[in-house]
C-alpha cells in the first residue's frame, strides 16, 4: 500500500497548479477591469485620421464626443489604431464597436501587443493567424475573451475588413488588470548564482518557473550540477529551448543518460515566453508557453541529487568570475521562481544567497530593431539607392522557411546591367547582368529556409563581386567595367510594371521577414516607409516579424516528418506505416479477421491494431481457418534445457520478447475473442524436494510484470497444472507432474489461456538440490483469434484507458470521457456488426464524436434507396454529415468555422444497388478526402490560416439527422470513428425502426469463395462451403497435392463392386445406373517429368472408361471409351511437351458428345466423340498405377503400368475430390492407397524446371519475409511430436525452425500413416488424434 499512496502522491505533486506558478503572483482573481476608458487621449495614436474629430483619442468605447470614434484619412488595410496603457499590464479581453450613428465599422481585424510600441506581436486564435471577428452595425459591442491572456503596455488594432457602405470606424475597450514583474537583464557575460538552503531534508519535488526575452538566439538559461557530472540545464539553441538531464553515471546504459526535451521554436523573437520545470524522483513536466512534454526518465532517481547552487544565465567557470564555459544568455528573464523563492527579489537586494557575476541589471532594455514581414509572392520593399556610386554595397538579415524566392533586385544606371540576389533550393544566388557579357553567378551558404535569422553581405565593383552569408564568403571576378549604381533597389518582388532582366522570375517573390537593411553606408528606417516618408511597398507589415513555426505543433502523425514553407507544411510518411496529408490513416488492416475478409490467404501480414492511433503497425502470421488466428512469435529460445542446482536456487530464469511491443500486444490481446500460448514441459531423473506441501516450482511472468503459479487450463492462483485440476497427476501429493520427481522423464501439457495475464515474458524453475534432475520446455507464440473491439457501453471511468490509449490524445476523442468495452462471443465481431434501418424516421445515437484536429470515419452500407443520411454530428455551428445524396453521389461536409465545405465521390453505376460499399471519409487541418470502394479518391483542401478545430456537442446520429428528416433506409456495418467500432448492434436492440443485424452478404462477398466454394449466408458474415470443391481451406482456396512416388497409387470408389449377370436383380441394376453421366467436369494439376504417364483413369462397371494420359514425347491424350462394342475415341492435344518438370493445368468438360479441354485457362480445344454420350455404371477413378485395365486400349494400358511419378493437385471429377478425400477425410472414406503416396504443400512449390531430384523432395514450409501470404505453401503434416501444438476446435500449431504454421483441424493427417507418406492403407473412418 506504501508504494501506491507514493505513487498516487506523484500523480498529485505534478499536477499543474497555479501555487508552483507564481508568474503572476499578486494579480487580483477577477482580471477584467476596463484599462482603456481611464486613459488620457494622449494614449491613443493611429496611422491617420479623416480629420481631428475621427482623432484616435475619440475611439473609447461608448463614447459619443467628436466625430464619435476614429476613422483614418484612407480605408485600407495598412491603417490602425494604438493604445498605450503606461505599464505592461495583463490584457484578458478586447471589445469594439463602430463609428457613432455613422456607417463605418470594422468587420475583422488584428491585434498586436508590444512591450515597448517596437516589434509588434501578433496575437492568435486558436492555431490559426485569421483576424477576430467585428461589428454587423455602429453601435452594437462585440467582445473576445482571450484565452490565454497576454502581458503587454501597447496595443494595437489592425482593420482587416470594413463595411462596404462606408469606412473604417472604431471604438474599443481593453480589459485585464495590473502585472506584477520582475525582470533581470543578462548581457550575454554575465550570470546570477543563487546558492541554496543546505537542509538536510530535500523537497518532494523541484519546480523552477520563469519567463524569458531573448536578444540572441542561443545562451544558457539555467545550469545545476552534482558531485559526479550529473546536471540539469536550460539551454537556448537555434531559437529552441532544451532541456539537458545527465545522470553523469557512465555505467549506466546509453538509454538511461542524457536526456534530451526540446520545446518551443522562434523563441528568440524578442519577445515572452513562459517556462514552467517540475521534476518528481524520475518524472519531469516541461513546459513551454503552452507546450507540455511528460517525460518518465529512466534508472533511479539520482538526476535530483545536485549540489546547493544554481547558475541563471550562464555556467561560471570555477576560480574566474567573469568567465564562462558556454554561450551564456543574452536578453531578460521575469518572475524568475525557484520552488516559491523570488530569485530576483534576492539578487535586487543582494542577498547573500546570491552573487552577481557581470553587468546585471534589472530593467529590460526594448529592442530598437524594426523588422518587416513580406506576406506575399507579390510583397515589395522599393528603396532608393546609393545614385551616382561607382560601386553597389548592400546588407540585411532575412529569415524564412521558403527555399526559393527573390530577395533583391537592382538595375545599374546608363543601361551598365542588372543583378538579382535571390534564394533557390536553400542557397543564397547573386547573378549580374552585363551587356554583351554572358551573365556572372555566385553561391552562398546552404540551408537558409531554417526559419533563423541569417546575415548578407553583397557588394560589387570594378573588378569583382562578392557575397557573404553568415560566415561563408563567395566571390566572382569580373571584367574590369564601372559599376554605376541605380536609383531604386527593390526588395521581395518588384513593381508590376518592371521589366528589368532578373525582376521577372518563375521564383517569386521574396517571403519572410528583413531587418538591419542598409545601403551603402545608410541604415534604413522602416518606420519612414510605413509614414511614407520613404520609398514605397506593398502587402507588408512593417514594424513586426510574421514568421510561424507551423510545424510547432506538428500535426504530423506517427512519426511522419514535418516540413514547411511560409505558407504551409507537409508531412513525409514515408517508412511510418500511415499515409494522408498528416500521416493519420493507417496502411495496414487492424487485424488477422480484417485481412481474411479481404480474401487473403494465410501468411505473414502486418496489422495495426488500434487502426489510426499511436500503436504502430507489427508483423504477425495469420492462419486463415474458419477463424483468423493472430499468431505472435516470440525471440526466445526455441527449446530450454534445465540441469540441477543448489537448493532454493534458479535453475533457469528465461526471458521472452515478441515481435510487437507492450502496447501493441496489450491492444492485440485485450480485444482479441480468445488467447492462448502453450507450454511443453518434460522432466526427469529422481529428486526429493524438501518441501513437502505441494508448492510448486515454477512459475511464469506476465506482460503486467506479474508472477503467476497457476498453469494451464486451472484458474489463476491456484496453483495447479492442468493434471492437478483434473486429480490424475502421477502422484498425488502433487499438483504438476514435473513437480513429483520421479525416475523417469515425464511431461505436462499445458495451454495458458487467461489472457489478461499473456503473453509469457518469462518462465522461472528453481530446484531441490538434486545435482541431476533434468527438464527442457519450449513456449510457443502467442495465438489470439476473434476481433471484439467494439464501443458498447459510455460510461465515466478509466477502463478503456489501457485498450485505447489514443482515445485521449488531442486528435482522438475528448480528455476525460471513458468508453466501456464489454467482450461478448462470437467471430468477427466488429466486422460483421450492423444494423437495419427500416424507416426513414429511425436512427441510433450515440455521445458526441470529438474528433478536433482529426477525424476519420469508415463504414459499410447497402441499400435500395436514392438518398439518405449515414451519420450527422452537429455543434454551435460546426457539423459533420456523410450522406447518401443521389443514387451515384455520396457527399463529405462539415464545417469548422470557415463555412461549409463538401467532397463528393460520383460514380458511373449506382450505389443504391444492395451490394455493400465501402466509405472512408477523413478530415484533417490539412483537408478532408472521401473514398467509396475502389472509385479514385477525391480531396478538398482546407482554406490557408483558416480555423483548424471541429467543435461538436450533439449526439452523433446514426442512419438519421437531429431533425428526422432525410434518414437513411438499408443497412450499415463495421462503423469506425477514429479506428473505435460502434456497437451498433447493441444499441439497434432498444432502438425502435432499427433491427440489429443484416442478411445478403453472398451476394457481395461470394466472390471470396473459390475453385467451386459455394457461399453459405451466417448470421455474422459468410462461410465458404468447401464440399464439392477439391480444394479447402476458408476461401476453397488451399491446394491439395500429394507426391507419388513410381508404382503408387490411389483409388477412389464411386459405389460398392456388385457382380453383373443376366439374371442380376434390379436393385442391384438401379445402384448401377444411378452413376451414369451425360456430362463431367474435370480438373486436375500436375507436374512430372516421366513418360508415358497416366494421370487420370475412371472405369466402369461396364467396361466403360476415360483415360488422361501423357503420350512418350509429353503430348497430352485423352481417350474416352463410352461404348464397350466400339473403339474408344482418342485425341491428342499438342500444346506442348508437358512432362518438363512444371506445373500444368488441365480443364476438361463433356456435354453429351462434345469435349472441350483447356490448358492453363488459355489454350483451348473442342472434339467431338463417336463412341457414345452416357458414361454408364462409373465405377472408380485412379491415380498413379493401374493394376488391372481390362479392355483399355494399347497406350492406355502401357501408361497404366508406367503409373505416374510426380506431383498430383486439385484433382476433380464432377463432385468427386479424391485427393482431398484421401488427405482430408471428413467421414467414411471411399480411397485406397497403395505405395508411397506423400501430401505435398503445393505442386507448384520449388522444383526447377527439368529438376526430377527436386521433384521427388516434398518441401517444408519456411518463414516469409514480408507482408503477404506465405507462398511456400503449409507444413508437411508429419509434425515432430517435440513441437509444440495446441489442441482445440479450430487447429492445432506446428513451431520449426524454419517457420510456423497454423493448419486447420481439417488439414490434419488421416492417420500416423499420413505422417510422413501413405503406405497401403485404406481407410474409412477418421481415427482419434494421440499427443
Amino acid at each position: 500500500m506504501a508504494s501506491v499512496a507514493w505513487a498516487v502522491l506523484k500523480v498529485l505533486l505534478l499536477l499543474p497548479t497555479q501555487t508552483w506558478s507564481p508568474v503572476g503572483a499578486g494579480n487580483p482573481p477577477d482580471c477584467d477591469a476596463p484599462l482603456a476608458s481611464a486613459l488620457p487621449r494622449s494614449s491613443f495614436s493611429s496611422s491617420s485620421e479623416l480629420s481631428s474629430s475621427h482623432g484616435p483619442g475619440f475611439s473609447r468605447l461608448n463614447r459619443r464626443d467628436g466625430a464619435g470614434g476614429w476613422t483614418p484619412l484612407v480605408s485600407n488595410k495598412y491603417q490602425w489604431l494604438q493604445i498605450d496603457l503606461g505599464e505592461r499590464m495583463e490584457v484578458t479581453a478586447v471589445a469594439t464597436q463602430g463609428g457613432y450613428g455613422s456607417s463605418d465599422w470594422v468587420t475583422s481585424y488584428l491585434l498586436m501587443f508590444s512591450d515597448g510600441g517596437r516589434n509588434w506581436k501578433q496575437y492568435r486564435r486558436e492555431e490559426s493567424i485569421w483576424g477576430f471577428p467585428g461589428n454587423t452595425n455602429a453601435d452594437s459591442v462585440v467582445h473576445y475573451r482571450l484565452q490565454p491572456p497576454f502581458e503587454a503596455r501597447f496595443l494595437r488594432f489592425l482593420p482587416l475588413a470594413w463595411n462596404p457602405r462606408g469606412r473604417i470606424g472604431m471604438r474599443i475597450e481593453v480589459y485585464g488588470c495590473a502585472y506584477k514583474s520582475e525582470v533581470v537583464y543578462f548581457d550575454g557575460q554575465s550570470a546570477l548564482l543563487y546558492t541554496l538552503d543546505k537542509n538536510p531534508l530535500k523537497p518532494i519535488r523541484d519546480v523552477i518557473s520563469l519567463k524569458f526575452k531573448a536578444m540572441q538566439s542561443n545562451g544558457i538559461l539555467l545550469h545545476r550540477e552534482g558531485q559526479h557530472g550529473n546536471h540539469i540545464t536550460l539551454e537556448l539553441i537555434k531559437g529552441k529551448l532544451v532541456f539537458f538531464l545527465n545522470s553523469g553515471n557512465a555505467k549506466l546504459p546509453s538509454t538511461i543518460a542524457p536526456v534530451t526535451l526540446t520545446l518551443g521554436s522562434l523563441l528568440d523573437d524578442q519577445h515572452w515566453h513562459s517556462v514552467l520545470i517540475e521534476l518528481l524522483d524520475t518524472q519531469v513536466n516541461f513546459t513551454v508557453d503552452k507546450h507540455t512534454h511528460h517525460f518518465q526518465a529512466k534508472g533511479d532517481s539520482s538526476y535530483l541529487d545536485l549540489n546547493f547552487e544554481i547558475s541563471f544565465g550562464g555556467i561560471p567557470t570555477p576560480g574566474r568570475s567573469r568567465a564562462f564555459t558556454r554561450k551564456s544568455f543574452h536578453g531578460c528573464l521575469e518572475n524568475l521562481y525557484y520552488n516559491g523563492v523570488d530569485v530576483t527579489e534576492l539578487a535586487k537586494k543582494h542577498k547573500p544567497q546570491i552573487l552577481m557575476m557581470g553587468n546585471v541589471s534589472f530593467s529590460c532594455p526594448q529592442p530598437q530593431t524594426v523588422p518587416v514581414t513580406f506576406l506575399s509572392s507579390r510583397s515589395y520593399l522599393a528603396l532608393p539607392g546609393n545614385s551616382g556610386e561607382d560601386k553597389v554595397s548592400v546588407t540585411f538579415q532575412f529569415r524564412t522557411w521558403n527555399r526559393a524566392g527573390h530577395l533583391l533586385f537592382g538595375e545599374l544606371r546608363r543601361g551598365s546591367g542588372s543583378f538579382v540576389l535571390f534564394l533557390k533550393d536553400g542557397k543564397l544566388k547573386l547573378s549580374l547582368f552585363q551587356p554583351g557579357q554572358s551573365p556572372r553567378n555566385v553561391t552562398a551558404g546552404a540551408g537558409l529556409n531554417d526559419g533563423q535569422w541569417h546575415s548578407v553581405s553583397f557588394s560589387a565593383k570594378w573588378s569583382h563581386m562578392n557575397v557573404v552569408v553568415d560566415d561563408d564568403t563567395a566571390v566572382q571576378p569580373l571584367v574590369a567595367v564601372l559599376i554605376d549604381s541605380g536609383d531604386t533597389y527593390y526588395f521581395g518582388g518588384c513593381l508590376d510594371n518592371s521589366s528589368g532582366s532578373g525582376c521577372k522570375s518563375p521564383l517569386g517573390g521574396f517571403q519572410g521577414c528583413l531587418r538591419l537593411i542598409t545601403i551603402g553606408d545608410k541604415a534604413v528606417d522602416p518606420i519612414l516607409v510605413q509614414q511614407g516618408a520613404l520609398g514605397s511597398f506593398r502587402d507588408l507589415q512593417i514594424d513586426s516579424c510574421g514568421i510561424t513555426d507551423r510545424c510547432l505543433p506538428s500535426y504530423c502523425e506517427h512519426g511522419g516528418e514535418c516540413s514547411q514553407s511560409w505558407d504551409t507544411f507537409s508531412c513525409d510518411c514515408l517508412g511510418t506505416g500511415y499515409t494522408g496529408e498528416t500521416c493519420h490513416s493507417s496502411l495496414y488492416e487492424q487485424s488477422c479477421e480484417a485481412h481474411k475478409h479481404r480474401g487473403n490467404p494465410s501468411g505473414l501480414y502486418y496489422i495495426d491494431a488500434d487502426g489510426s492511433g499511436p500503436l504502430g503497425p507489427f508483423l504477425v502470421y495469420c492462419n486463415m481457418t474458419d477463424a483468423a488466428w493472430t499468431v505472435v512469435r516470440h525471440g526466445g529460445p526455441d527449446a530450454v534445457t534445465l540441469r540441477g542446482a543448489p537448493s532454493g536456487h534458479p535453475r533457469s530464469a528465461v526471458s521472452f520478447a515478441y515481435a510487437a511491443d507492450a502496447g501493441q500486444l496489450r491492444a492485440s490481446v485485450n480485444l482479441a475473442e480468445r488467447c492462448e500460448q502453450r507450454l511443453a514441459l518434460r522432466c526427469g531423473t529422481a529428486r526429493r524436494p524438501d518441501s513437502r506441501d505441494g508448492t510448486p516450482l515454477s512459475w511464469w511472468v506476465g506482460r503486467t510484470n506479474e508472477t503467476h503459479t497457476y498453469w494451464g487450463g486451472s484458474l489463476p492462483d491456484a496453483q495447479k497444472c492442468t493434471c492437478g485440476l483434473e486429480g490424475n497427476c502421477i502422484d498425488s501429493q502433487y499438483y504438476c507432474n514435473c513437480d513429483a520427481g520421479r525416475n523417469e522423464w515425464t511431461s505436462d501439457t499445458i495451454v495458458l489461456s487467461q489472457k489478461e495475464h499473456l503473453p509469457v515474458t518469462q518462465i522461472v524453475m528453481t530446484d531441490a538440490g538434486q545435482p541431476h534432475s533434468e527438464a527442457d520446455y519450449t513456449l510457443g507464440p502467442l495465438l489470439c483469434r476473434g476481433d471484439t473491439r467494439l464501443l458498447k457501453v459510455w460510461r465515466r471511468e478509466s477502463v478503456i484507458f489501457e485498450i485505447f490509449p489514443s482515445l485521449f490524445g488531442r486528435r482522438r476523442w475528448e480528455d476525460g470521457l471513458s468508453l466501456g468495452v464489454q467482450h461478448k462471443p462470437g467471430q468477427d465481431e466488429s466486422f460483421w456488426n450492423s444494423a437495419s434501418f427500416n424507416t426513414e424516421t429511425s436512427y441510433l445515437h450515440f455521445p458526441a464524436f470529438h474528433g478536433e484536429l482529426t477525424a476519420d470515419v469508415c463504414f459499410f452500407f447497402k441499400t435500395t434507396v436514392s438518398s439518405g443520411v449515414f451519420m450527422e454530428n452537429l455543434g454551435i455551428t460546426d457539423f459533420i454529415r456523410i450522406e447518401l445524396r443521389a443514387p451515384t453521389e455520396v457527399t463529405f461536409s462539415f464545417d469548422v468555422g470557415n463555412g461549409p465545405c463538401e467532397v463528393t465521390v460520383q460514380s458511373p453505376t449506382p450505389f443504391n444497388d444492395n451490394q455493400w460499399h465501402h466509405v472512408r471519409a477523413e478530415r484533417n487541418v490539412k483537408g478532408a478526402s472521401l473514398q467509396v470502394d475502389q472509385l479514385p479518391q477525391k480531396m478538398q483542401p482546407a482554406p490557408a490560416d483558416g480555423h483548424v478545430r471541429l467543435q461538436l456537442n450533439s449526439q452523433l446520429f446514426i442512419g438519421g439527422t437531429a431533425t428526422r428528416q432525410r434518414g437513411f433506409l438499408g443497412c450499415i456495418r463495421s462503423l469506425q470513428l477514429n479506428g473505435v467500432a460502434l456497437d451498433l448492434e447493441e444499441r439497434a436492440t432498444v432502438t425502435p425502426g432499427v433491427e440489429p443485424g443484416c442478411a445478403g452478404h453472398c451476394s457481395t462477398y461470394g466472390h471470396l469463395c473459390r475453385n467451386g466454394g459455394r457461399c453459405r449466408e451466417k448470421r455474422r458474415g459468410v462461410t465458404c462451403d468447401c464440399a464439392f470443391s477439391a480444394y479447402d481451406g476458408p476461401f476453397c482456396s488451399n491446394e491439395i497435392s500429394a507426391y507419388f512416388a513410381t508404382g503408387s497409387s490411389m483409388t477412389y470408389h464411386f459405389q460398392e463392386h456388385y457382380t453383373l449377370s443376366e439374371n442380376s436383380s434390379s436393385l442391384v441394376s438401379s445402384l448401377h445406373r444411378d452413376v451414369t453421366l451425360t456430362r463431367e467436369m474435370i480438373t486436375l494439376s500436375f507436374r512430372t517429368t516421366r513418360t508415358p504417364s497416366l494421370l487420370l483413369y475412371v472405369s466402369s462397371f461396364y467396361e466403360e472408361y476415360l483415360s488422361v494420359i501423357l503420350a512418350n514425347n509429353g503430348s497430352l491424350q485423352i481417350r474416352y471409351k463410352l461404348d464397350r462394342h466400339q473403339n474408344p475415341d482418342a485425341f491428342t492435344f499438342d500444346f506442348k511437351n508437358m512432362a518438363d518438370g512444371q506445373l500444368h493445368q488441365v480443364k476438361i468438360n463433356r456435354e453429351e458428345a462434345v469435349v472441350m479441354v483447356e490448358v492453363h485457362q488459355s489454350a483451348k480445344k473442342q472434339v467431338i466423340l463417336s463412341s457414345g454420350t452416357e458414361f454408364n455404371a462409373v465405377k472408380s477413378l485412379i491415380l498413379g498405377k493401374v493394376l488391372e485395365a481390362a479392355g483399355a486400349d494399347p497406350d492406355t494400358r502401357r501408361a497404366a503400368t508406367s503409373g505416374f511419378t510426380g506431383c498430383l493437385s486439385a484433382v476433380r471429377f464432377g463432385r468427386a475430390a479424391p485427393l482431398k478425400a484421401a488427405l482430408r477425410p471428413s467421414g467414411p472414406s471411399r480411397v485406397t492407397v497403395r505405395g508411397h503416396v506423400a501430401p505435398m504443400a503445393r505442386c507448384a512449390a520449388g522444383a526447377a524446371s527439368g529438376s526430377p531430384a527436386r521433384e521427388l523432395a516434398p518441401r517444408l514450409a519456411g518463414g516469409a519475409g514480408r507482408s503477404g501470404p506465405a507462398d511456400e505453401g503449409e507444413p508437411l503434416v508429419n509434425a515432430d511430436r517435440r513441437d509444440s501444438a495446441v489442441i482445440g476446435d479450430t487447429g492445432f500449431l506446428r513451431i520449426g525452425r524454419a517457420g510456423f504454421e497454423l493448419l486447420a483441424s481439417s488439414d490434419l493427417p488421416a492417420s500416423a500413416s499420413q505422417s510422413a507418406e501413405i503406405t497401403g492403407v485404406s481407410h474409412h473412418a477418421r481415427p482419434s488424434l494421440i499427443f
